[in-house]
């Protein structure tokens, strides 16, 4: 036994105080008071992040999408709108025939027509030239036979005049079969079943590669068409794929180009003016066009370019036909590849130099060549005309408006190629109105193309802003889209076209909009990436007394029960 002495504990006294077991406090119970605070403040943190936060959150970082109307855009993608037919109206005049006559030689040529039409988009509808009905309505009167006011004339495509020739041996000579005489004899009636075959014959040949472009248009193909042979079908599948895409605006440049200083000017303006101006007036319809020129002197080959090679049998200096894509010198030739907004077409005039004069393709002795969906080059070898100071003989130094004639007209037969002019008919201006038919079908088959790929990717990618402006141009195509659809329905190629070119700009100008184009490169995973440090640290410790509040209301409830 021991006792505490002074400051010293007795061992019988520690040893109790550690043989009894530690009592660990608990704190003192919350006040009501307290309790309603803590509750009142975390109610507090979230009706502020409820009611105020979170809708301040949504309508700042939410992403405006317009309404478009998916399934109209999606009906014109797949053809469900408009079905484009192209009905060419062709005059016929019969000055020499009475009126009787001329009804039936109509309506027998029509009927023949019919027959051997076997595209149903592409059809000729013939009329005479008095204002008669067409065949089909028996020259009676319709609502079809009401003139149109003059803005809604149908285009006519073609007039077939039938002049009378004299001098035949008589009206059932194998002549008269395709002319008809001055004076209608007994055989008239028996004759004009030969001559509505030879009209419907005529005009079918005539129209036969619109009508198989058009269709490979629409259709990918001409496997529909009997009628086409497998040349032309290449040959229209290789005019298409040679043809720069449709622009409304294109910038055609006309260069020089000499190894030496001579020639350093040319006559042109009156060249472009005599040659290629009217031109640019009759494709007018269809697009723009500005021309620029530039004279660029000591242009040489490339290095790596093969040199020309004399030919003694030919005595002139040749380059091969594998050596003509890299005759242009595009690293130091001033080329520019575009000027504005629409593409540009290269124009290449090369005078070679004396010692290379003159330079012709060794294959076929020809002196120009066309790149497809670029330009043309011509090689102009002018006469030399005086010694230069090493004694030899120079270019002149001007090229005159006559001397540049051959190459521009080699340039505007290259410029049609190069636009998907066709071939045929062999007429200018019926060509010119086959390519205006031909771009309507191509730019509304495009716009309502660029539509359907619009509404799926809207569809597709629900993330992307679709702003008011892409609404607009949407409304926009759609409804000349319909115009467009009207127009070709009637007959007016011109005001298709027209209504076509404004489709296909704001169709692109929607497809291609930058804040869409933008946000398709910000996925799901970087808004993750952006949120989740910063509102890691607050909504942790929020959720937590948010769950710990609830577990206490919880359990009071719980202890509530238990009591009653």
């Amino acid at each position: 036994m021991t006792t505490k002495t002074g400051d010293q504990e007795s061992p019988q006294a520690s040893a109790s105080q550690v043989d009894q077991p530690s009592v660990k406090r608990a704190p003192p119970p919350e006040t009501p008071a307290a309790l309603q605070t803590r509750f009142r403040v975390i109610a507090a943190f979230w009706a502020v992040i409820i009611f105020l936060g979170f809708p301040i959150w949504w309508k700042t970082t939410s992403i405006y999408r317009a309404s478009l109307p998916i399934e109209e855009m999606v009906d014109w993608a797949d053809s469900k709108a408009c079905r484009p037919v192209f009905p060419l109206e062709i005059h016929l005049a019969t000055p020499s025939l009475q009126s009787f006559e001329a009804q039936h030689l109509l309506r027998t040529t029509q009927h023949t027509l019919d027959d051997l039409n076997e595209f149903a988009a592409h059809h000729l509808r013939l009329k005479l030239t008095n204002g008669s009905t067409a065949a089909g309505h028996n020259g009676k009167d319709s609502p079809e036979s009401v003139k149109y006011p003059a803005e809604e004339t149908a285009d006519i495509a073609l007039t077939v005049r039938l002049l009378p020739q004299d001098g035949l041996a008589g009206p059932c000579d194998d002549t008269a079969r395709y002319l008809l005489p001055a004076e209608p004899g007994p055989c008239t009636f028996l004759l004009q079943f030969p001559l509505s075959t030879f009209i419907a014959a005529e005009l079918q040949r005539l129209y036969s590669e619109e009508k198989a472009t058009i269709a490979h248009i629409l259709s990918g193909n001409t496997a529909g068409l009997d009628s086409t042979s497998p040349q032309l079908a290449e040959e229209i599948d290789r005019r298409l794929r040679r043809s720069m895409k449709y622009a409304e605006t294109y910038h055609l440049s006309f260069s020089l180009f000499t190894p030496r200083s001579e020639p350093s000017s040319w006559d042109i303006e009156a060249a472009v003016h005599e040659y290629v101006s009217p031109l640019l007036q009759a494709l007018s319809p269809i697009s723009n066009f500005t021309v620029d020129t530039q004279v660029q002197l000591y242009a040489n080959f490339a290095p790596t370019a093969p040199k020309p090679e004399y030919d003694e049998s030919e005595a002139a200096w040749t380059l091969k036909k594998e050596d003509l894509s890299a005759f242009v010198n595009a690293a130091e030739w001033p080329l520019n590849p575009s000027i504005g907004s629409g593409p540009t077409i290269n124009f290449i005039l090369y005078v070679p130099d004396p010692s290379q004069s003159p330079l012709i393709i060794k294959e076929n002795h020809a002196s120009s060549w066309m790149i497809p969906q670029w330009g043309g080059v011509f090689l102009l070898n002018p006469p030399l005309s005086h010694t230069d100071n090493q004694g030899g003989p120079s270019n002149p130094a001007h090229l005159s408006q006559d001397s540049l004639g051959p190459a521009f007209m080699t340039f505007s037969h290259q410029l049609l190629t190069l636009l998907g002019t066709p071939s045929t008919p062999a007429c200018l201006p019926l060509r010119l109105q086959t390519s205006i038919r031909i771009r309507a079908a191509s730019l509304l088959l495009s716009a309502s193309s660029t539509m359907g790929s619009l509404a799926r990717l809207t569809e597709s990618l629900p993330s992307i802003p679709i702003p008011a402006t892409v609404a607009t141009s949407v409304s926009t195509t759609l409804s000349h889209l319909g115009a467009s659809c009207a127009h070709l329905r009637e007959g007016r190629f011109g005001a298709a076209l027209a209504s076509a070119r404004v489709a296909e700009t704001e169709a692109e100008r929607s497809f291609f909009e930058k804040s869409m184009v933008g946000q398709v490169y910000f996925p799901d995973e970087h808004k993750v990436a952006v949120y989740l440090p910063l509102l890691g640290p607050i909504g942790v410790p929020l959720l937590v007394g948010l769950l710990k509040e609830l577990k206490r209301i919880a359990a009071r409830r719980k202890a509530k029960g238990a009591a009653s």
